[in-house]
């Protein structure tokens, strides 16, 4: 990064969001003492869900002539699971959204069974913020699905070495659950689209 010209600021990954520590106050602290600087806030931002409803759930149901049966994301800002479930979800009532987290930071399964929040530390970076997302729509996810670091490592070292995909962790993490569902007798002849949203280049 620095090589491209920028300025990096660390921060710690071991506070809360709201802390004054944390990246997301960081961010919005700097953007706040830059002139005509642009704080995407893609955790709060509606422009998130909307280039998936617009763009990638439309793509995705017209590459597959409809036939989706599962989708499955990992859930960093949520802007992509919910873009894509509430656009497929009216054309295909029986179409799935399956969340990805965690294990160690399971606070979307929490969330939907109306438990107190309880994050935890964990490796998989992209996903498993600590925090339900503003723009994450609950609603639309069917089932959440868990994996650990070594898991969503042992994927993405797979999508590599297997399919030539250079991939990050959290895709890893991703291809993990989709190859679980893909695997279950109930799934044979069902067609599942896992996003894998980062790449070696990053």
């Amino acid at each position: 990064l620095k090589a491209f010209g920028a300025e990096v600021v660390i921060t710690p990954t071991d506070v809360p969001a709201d802390s004054p520590e944390s990246y997301y106050s960081v961010a919005k602290r700097i953007a706040g003492e830059t002139p005509n600087s642009f704080y995407l806030n893609q955790y709060h931002n509606p422009d998130n869900i909307e280039a998936h409803y617009r763009v990638t759930g439309p793509e995705i149901y017209e590459q597959t002539d409809g036939r989706i049966d599962y989708f499955v994301a990992g859930i960093g800002t949520g802007g992509t699971i919910t873009g894509v479930g509430e656009v497929i979800k009216v054309k295909k009532p029986s179409f799935l959204c399956i969340a990805v987290e965690p294990e160690a930071s399971p606070v979307i399964a929490q969330a939907r069974a109306g438990q107190a929040l309880q994050p935890g530390k964990h490796m998989i970076q992209g996903i498993g913020a600590g925090f339900i997302p503003e723009i994450l729509n609950l609603d639309v996810i069917d089932e959440v699905q868990h994996v650990t670091n070594e898991e969503s490592f042992a994927w993405a070292r797979r999508a590599a070495k297997e399919e030539g995909i250079m991939c990050g962790i959290s895709p890893g993490a991703a291809l993990c659950v989709a190859d679980r569902i893909a695997r279950k007798p109930e799934s044979k002849g069902k067609t599942i689209i896992a996003v894998l949203p980062s790449a070696g280049g990053r």
